[in-house]
């Protein structure tokens, strides 16, 4: 469910592990208003309906219809799967950490141990993020914004191992760097160039753009031209819906190299 919805990739991955695990299902878009939100997600139970995906504008609004709700959703304050529960209630589950993480171990060799990590950007995906690089024990975490208050509040909530950094000094930051993820809309499609100088960045620093049209962002190819490891966003994309996938059809899925070509493929046309 989202608004709007036909640039969604979700109903093409889940169809394409349906076919490939032989499982009787489907994956269906559902475009779905704000105001509809509520109406929609309640009818589910009723319409014989597993669970479904949420994404923008609907991640955090959904999590008011769900009568239990995981950690990770409760700590990022956003859903991105609401599942119904066996007695005809919702769940909402926040996975995106999970498939952030799950990209970043089997794209690189990034450890947590391995350094400070600076993450651009201080929305609903950035959230997800530092919260995942905390459970995992990374030392040190820069939040750089725009808008700099949005740091400062991600910064003082999840703690004294994150530090608000000024969107004019991200830059200066990257020197201890291990790791560096843009969540930013920057460098996506239709949207400015991310403006950054990885000059200071070390040439073992792992660099993570989410953004995955274009596949190779600006920011991923000048990483690569500088000797870094680069990690590009369809994984994140993938990993994430692993749960949801076992959650409602029974099955684990894989991310394999045919499905990765397979919605490389869907991206370039």
């Amino acid at each position: 469910m989202g608004w709007p919805i036909s640039h969604s990739l979700s109903p093409t991955l889940h169809r394409y592990w349906l076919k490939e695990y032989g499982v009787v299902g489907d994956y269906l878009p559902f475009a779905v208003p704000p105001d509809e939100l509520e109406a929609a997600l309640r009818n589910l139970p009723s319409q014989g309906y597993k669970g479904v995906n949420v994404t923008v504008p609907h991640k955090e609004n959904a999590m008011k219809f769900c009568d239990e709700l995981d950690e990770p959703a409760q700590r990022v304050g956003a859903v991105n799967m609401v599942s119904v529960t066996e007695s005809g209630g919702l769940a909402g589950r926040n996975t995106d950490g999970i498939g952030f993480l799950e990209n970043l171990r089997f794209g690189s060799k990034w450890q947590s141990g391995d350094g400070p990590a600076v993450v651009l950007g201080a929305g609903g995906a950035s959230r997800a993020i530092v919260a995942s690089l905390v459970d995992v024990g990374v030392p040190a975490i820069f939040i750089c914004n725009r808008t700099h208050s949005r740091s400062e509040l991600l910064a003082d909530f999840f703690g004294k191992k994150c530090t608000a950094t000024r969107w004019l000094d991200r830059n200066a930051v990257l020197g201890d760097a291990s790791l560096l993820v843009n969540t930013t809309s920057l460098g996506m499609l239709g949207q400015p160039s991310l403006e950054i100088d990885l000059s200071d960045l070390s040439s073992g620093a792992v660099v993570n753009d989410i953004v995955y049209a274009p596949l190779e962002t600006r920011l991923l190819a000048a990483a690569r031209a500088h000797g870094n490891p680069v990690v590009d966003g369809l994984g994140m994309l993938l990993y994430q819906a692993r749960p949801a996938f076992q959650t409602w059809f029974g099955v684990m899925p894989e991310v394999s190299d045919g499905l990765r070509r397979f919605i490389q493929k869907k991206l370039d046309h």
